[in-house]
């Protein structure tokens, strides 16, 4: 044999052992996440799984389903878009989800009168959050929402629609402030729009006020406000906030009637000024700063007085590990958004070929 033929055979056979290497230092194939899944790791503990051919990942999301549903003695459904990466807001909750929303409540059997949602989202628009609160408060008695991990903005609307709130610990709500586009194509708080015109007047009645011509600078900072944008801003703010007041008390409040501080009947009207409240604080831009602000479930307790009810252990790891694999799905493959159910699935998937869109 000659020297380069020696030489050629063994780097054929170094490149095969190396490649033999790798192959051992590879997780094994895995017919189910959950397999792989330890419990205070449960997503770094998948995050290298490899899943075997023809397993169809949705299953796990089905087995993630059945567990919550044993603990709860009810259906779960969940509505989840991707707040994992960037989809250029594909993912956001719109009018495209109300017809497979309506399907996946169509699948609960007729004798079940309440009904658990899984729910996480950046938000979306919040007329079709009240589709899906009608949808679901014509078909059942009770509503209850499972946070695992963000729901923000129109999802937080949502989630205030529930008789009863359960967050993990590593869950958030978000702030209801409305985004409106601008001309320009961006996104921007309306309450930040509406600040800056009560800013201008105020400055600008001082100023008249006190004897001196308005300032020339507030004349045209007023007149390069587009005042489509402005009305549609302070629309967007008073439909929020009236919703997320309504929602509150019909539904949030209705079985509160005695207050755990004093003991006394909780009224109606005591009921609406307090949902008034807790809605106007959402909705202020000034307080949270940034539309995409996460608020704690002790946040949510402490300082707007909204009851949030803590998941038992059982409970609050079955929450865990179905959001594991729920953010396993959507960080590897194309899946953006999740409406399932034990008896219904459907997974939408981002077209690369698409153009995105700015979330509102």
């Amino acid at each position: 044999m000659g020297k380069g033929k020696r030489d050629l055979q063994r780097r054929l056979q170094a490149m095969s052992q190396q490649a033999a290497a790798r192959g051992r230092g590879q997780p094994p194939l895995v017919n189910s996440l959950f397999d792989r899944m330890r419990e205070g790791k449960e997503y770094q503990s998948i995050v290298d799984a490899r899943v075997a051919p023809g397993v169809e990942l949705v299953d796990d999301v089905v087995l993630g389903l059945r567990e919550i549903e044993r603990l709860r003695g009810r259906p779960c459904l969940m509505y989840v878009g991707n707040v994992v990466k960037n989809d250029g807001g594909v993912s956001s909750l719109d009018s495209s989800d109300d017809l497979p929303f309506r399907e996946l409540v169509g699948q609960v059997p007729t004798e079940q009168r309440a009904v658990d949602i899984f729910l996480s989202t950046r938000g979306g628009l919040a007329h079709q959050v009240a589709n899906f609160v009608n949808c679901l408060r014509d078909r059942f008695d009770e509503v209850h929402f499972l946070i695992p991990s963000f729901c923000m903005s129109a999802g937080t609307l949502f989630a205030l629609s529930g008789d009863s709130i359960w967050m993990t610990e590593r869950a958030c709500l978000g702030p209801i402030d409305p985004q409106v586009q601008t001309t320009s194509g961006r996104y921007v708080p309306a309450q930040a729009l509406m600040a800056l015109l009560d800013e201008l007047q105020r400055r600008g009645d001082e100023s008249l006020a006190e004897g001196k011509p308005l300032p020339w600078a507030y004349v045209r900072a007023i007149d390069s406000l587009d005042k489509k944008e402005l009305g549609e801003a302070i629309t967007a703010s008073r439909y929020a906030e009236e919703m997320a007041s309504r929602f509150i008390q019909d539904y949030k409040f209705r079985n509160w009637n005695i207050r755990a501080t004093s003991g006394a009947a909780v009224t109606e009207e005591y009921k609406a000024s307090r949902a008034a409240e807790i809605a106007a604080q959402l909705v202020k831009h000034d307080r949270w700063k940034n539309h995409g602000h996460s608020i704690s479930r002790d946040v949510l307790a402490s300082e707007l007085k909204l009851r949030i009810d803590h998941p038992e252990p059982d409970l609050n790891q079955a929450m865990v590990r179905l959001w594991a694999v729920c953010t396993y799905v959507i960080d590897k493959t194309p899946t953006v958004k999740l409406i399932c159910s034990t008896q219904y699935r459907y997974l939408r998937m981002l077209n690369p070929r698409t153009p995105g869109k700015e979330a509102p």
